[in-house]
This record gives C-alpha cells, structure tokens and sequence, in this order.
C-alpha cells in the first residue's frame, strides 16, 4: 500500500507533466491508422512523419508498474549467482506502453545495504528531469526499505530498457525491457518483443569492481534474453509472416555481432530513432544501443541458430564463450518445426567494433553549420594511481547527498570542479568534439536527448568535414579508442538542440568506465530548469530520507564515480 503522501505526490507528478507541455506538441497530421500492411501509420493522424521533438500523443492513458527491487540466486547460465534482479526473475518485466501514454513506474528497495535508482534509459523526459532516475545529478538513491514512484511520458516510440543507475547494480541483474508501441518505416505481422543480450560475469559485479582490476576482466557467458547456450531461449517464428524483432544490448563489456542462420535482417529503427528501412545479414551493437529488426520467414520449415559473437576481445571485454567459438545465441524454430537441433548453415560473424554505417533517418534533418569550433571533450585514461577514465583531465566523482537539482533549486549554476559540470545557458544548437585517445572504444550515451553525429574520424578532430544533411541521429553511439597508439583515437562531433532545460548525463555505458568517473553533466538552460519541473516533492522526500542520520555510516572509501559509487555505507552501498 503507498501513503497519502505517495499517491499525492505521484498525481501532482502527472499533472505537472501534463501542463507543462505546450499545446503545439499534440497537434496532429492527417488520419492514419496503424494495420499489418500500413505500419508507417500509427493513430489519431501520427505516423512515422510526425517529428517526435515537437509532436507527439496525448492518450490520456496512465500504464502502471510496480517494481520490487530484490535479492535472489538465479542460474541465467547454467551457474547458480547471488543477484539483484525486479520482481524476483531476471530480466525484469518488460515495460509495454503507447506513444503518448503516461508511465508511472513504483520502484521498491527492498535491498538489504544497497542503495538503488533507476533509470529509464533512452527517455527523453521532456520536462521531467527529476524523474530520469540518476543518484547524484536528478536524485538521491532510494534506501532500504524506501520507494520513488516515478512518472512521464512517452513522446517516443520503439525499444528501450531500464536499469540501475547505482554503481554497477545493473551486471548483477537489475535490468529490463521499454517497448513503447508505435508505427514502423517498414510492415510486419508479428511483434516478437524485446529481445536483451548480454555478457555475464561468474563473479558478483561489487567484487569485482573492490578488485581493481587494472585490464578488463573476462567475462564468462553470452546471454540472449536471459538464457546462455547451455539452455538457449527459443524465438517462434510463423512460416510467412513478417516479425519485429527488438534487439537491446543491455551487457556491460562486450560489443555483439548477431544474425540468424539464412535469413535477412531489415533495420526500421535504431535507438528511439525510425530509419529508412536497409538490409543487413549482421549487426553490430555496442552497449546500450537498439536495433529494431524485421525478419520474413521465409525459409524451409526447420530449426535455425541466431548466433552471437563479441567484438573479438581487443576491442572490448574478453569472453570465455566467444574465445572457444560457441556462437549459439538462441533458436529460431518454425511453427511446425518439432524440436530437432538446427541443421542450419552457419551464418559467419565479424568482429571488430565500429558502429554500424549506411543509416539515414527517416525524418531528414539538416543541422545547421557549427558557428565556431564545438566545444572539445577529450577523453584519457589515468593509471598513474589506480585507473582512472577522464574527460578533459577530470573523472566524474558527483555527490550521492546533494545531487545536482539541488545546486540549481538553490540557485547556484556552477558546481564543484569533480562533478564535471558543462553549462548550456541558452536555447539553440550545442556542438561537442569528442575524442577518444584511450585504447578502447566507449559506447557514449546521453541523456534528456538524442544527438546527431555531424562528423566522425580518427585523430585529434580539429578538420572534420561535417554532414549536416540528415545525419545519423540516436542517443549512444560508439567512439573507436586508439588501439595502444597515442593519438590515433577516434572522434565525433554531435550536435543537439538544448530544448529540454535540465541537468543531464553524458557518459560511457561501460560500467567499469563510468564507475572510473568517464561522464560528464550537461546543466542545460539552469535557470529554466526548476520552472519546467512542476512538483518537485518526490526530489526532496527521497533526499531528505537518503541524508537521515540513521541512514549514514560511512565504512570505507570506494574507487568509484558515484554514477556509479564512491563510498560505501552500511545501508547505502
């Protein structure tokens, strides 16, 4: 049962959300409705033409979920692991909404010494950003025994996923699927759902991390939705139908190449983002990133292997699974099919981690010219004292109890140098050169937005040749590191509108990366931001509760960012 207070907290959320949104942002394009043969349809005149940023739904429907944070000893690979998972099955339950519903998620901490927030990944939270679920900048963790109702809406469509956003909870298991239904640039007949891949670690992720590992640790299986090899997960197809496939790869180190077995991929949509509809016989997707697929069944009625490998291990994380060539993923049987092990002709994997090219949006954008040179972001590796990932000399290390909202509901738009704080003070475009002078790539997402990726290369970027007409636009995109030879790293440059005032993240979606403090925090338009906000109580009821005397006991410092942790509490680690 939730208090007077809860219930009264969550209906102010909701109607401050829906107030503060400006009218221009439901109108509607000609009537379209969404069939197996018009799927760039949606309803109420919306439709795959209908520019997401400044239109979208008004359903008037409120989806919502109850997530019980928990301990429980699972199996996803065979071997019996200590983890924390929602509602006590991993992955936890997918969240299923329509474009233009209000989501109203109830998260319990029934954890016994963590802490816990999550975050709705991918979300643009469009003037919710005290709800996007990140301890330290939009929050204060929630303790033990406490709960946060979290609420906004839906201005997108497609795949996603949520997940801890405390230290590296998330490889442990708290992790589960966002489908927001809405149309597609191709047809299908079958939506098959969210389909989450992901490399998993024998050990507990905390003891891992209290290892300070100084090269990346190996990591033992592949999971695809939640089953390794050993019992792989079982994909029905119907002979002759279209099927939507929503691919998420919600690991922690590993790049994945996947395919299935004689059949063809068609891309509809990366990210949040739909795209002109291209085929494919592999993908690659780093961490954190989407790909919506449609796959015809047309082949002989049988059994087929959809195969999995990493990025090879130089690239990124080792894998004891992909190093001994086991590229099962799951099975793709035929109705009618029986139980027969494929027989297949196998499909044969890359490596490598660059990121997909030849991927226009479907909504053509031109983004105007950058008026001066883009604000640069050089991102280093630190290993004189223990490991370190920086950008611009500096690792994030934020502060649990005084998140960034309450820096700017004081009124105060500069923070302390460690939070890594970048300011953007006004509407308009914002352009950042991101270089990468590390060995390894790192998959940079950013929060509150998607971005277009307006130039890319290797080296220090200070040239680029910029694409502004429709370039590729998502929220995470792969950044190649140097392979070992300084100055050799890649670059992007990425533009974005700042129309939605908040304080947002930017980071590497490498758990190990951003615990080393590898982010960065966009305070976009600061004095607009409490304005936008509309009831702020659930900010300062979870604050006020996370920094109560009883709930603070500093044991001993931890090497983390704080996004993921740098101390650990007897009730909050």
């Amino acid at each position: 049962m939730y208090s007077y207070k809860q219930l009264a907290s969550a209906i102010l959320a909701f109607s401050s959300i829906a107030s503060a949104l400006p009218g221009s942002l439901i109108e509607r394009d000609t009537a379209c409705t969404n069939t197996a043969t018009s799927r760039q349809c949606w309803t109420n005149g919306f439709s795959t033409s209908t520019q997401a940023d400044t239109k979208f739904p008004d359903t008037g429907k409120t989806v919502k979920v109850n997530l019980q944070v928990g301990e429980a000893t699972l199996s996803p690979d065979g071997n019996a692991k200590k983890m924390m998972v929602f509602n006590g099955q991993y992955p936890g339950p997918a969240i299923v909404a329509d474009w233009g519903d209000t989501i109203q998620i109830t998260v319990t901490n029934n954890l016994p010494i963590n802490g816990t927030g999550i975050h709705w990944h991918g979300m643009r939270q469009l003037h919710s950003n005290q709800m996007d679920g990140t301890n330290g900048i939009t929050e204060c963790p929630i303790v033990p025994g406490g709960s946060r109702t979290y609420t906004f809406k839906a201005t997108q469509y497609g795949t996603s996923w949520y997940h801890s956003h405390y230290s590296v909870q998330y490889g442990d298991g708290l992790v589960g699927p966002i489908v927001i239904n809405g149309p597609t640039t191709a047809n299908y007949d079958i939506d098959l759902g969210a389909l989450p891949l992901t490399d998993w670690y024998s050990e507990p992720m905390f003891e891992l991390l209290a290892s300070r590992p100084t090269v990346p640790p190996t990591s033992q299986s592949i999971l695809v939705n939640g089953t390794g090899p050993q019992a792989p997960s079982t994909i029905k197809f119907t002979p002759g139908k279209a099927h939507l496939i929503r691919v998420v790869n919600t690991g922690i180190n590993n790049n994945f190449h996947f395919g299935i077995d004689q059949h063809k991929m068609q891309v509809v949509a990366v990210d949040f983002v739909p795209v002109t509809p291209f085929t494919v016989d592999t993908l690659n997707i780093a961490v954190g990133q989407r790909y919506d697929v449609i796959v015809n069944a047309n082949q002989t009625v049988a059994n087929y292997v959809f195969r999995i490998g990493t990025g090879g291990g130089v690239c990124d994380g080792p894998n004891a699974q992909a190093s001994a060539g086991t590229t099962t993923g799951a099975i793709v049987s035929y109705d009618g099919a029986g139980s027969g092990a494929p027989t297949s002709q196998a499909l044969t994997l890359p490596s490598g981690c660059d990121d997909v090219t030849g991927i226009n949006t479907f909504i053509s954008t031109t983004v105007p010219s950058p008026p001066s040179a883009p604000q640069a972001l050089a991102l280093t590796l630190d290993t004189s004292v223990g490991v370190f990932w920086k950008v611009n000399g500096q690792s994030i290390d934020i502060d649990w109890t005084k998140p960034t909202l309450s820096y700017v509901m004081n009124g105060t738009y500069t923070l302390p140098a460690n939070d890594n704080g970048v300011v953007i003070n006004a509407a308009g475009w914002s352009y950042f050169l991101i270089t990468n002078d590390t060995p390894l790539p790192h998959p940079i997402h950013l929060h509150g937005h998607d971005f277009y990726v307006i130039a890319s290369g290797t080296g220090a970027g200070t040239s680029p040749t910029y694409t502004l007409n429709n370039p590729v636009r998502r929220d995470t995109q792969q950044i190649p590191g140097n392979n070992g030879t300084p100055g050799q790293g890649g670059y992007i440059v990425i533009a974005f509108q700042a129309d939605n005032p908040g304080a947002w993240l930017m980071h590497c979606h490498i758990p190990f990366h951003i615990s080393g403090g590898l982010g960065v925090q966009f305070v976009e338009r600061p004095s607009e931001i409490v304005g936008s906000l509309g009831d702020t109580s659930i900010f300062t009821d979870g604050c006020n509760a996370w920094n109560a005397p009883a709930n603070v006991k500093v044991i001993e410092p931890q090497p983390d960012s704080g996004l993921k942790m740098r101390k650990r509490t007897v009730r909050h680690y």
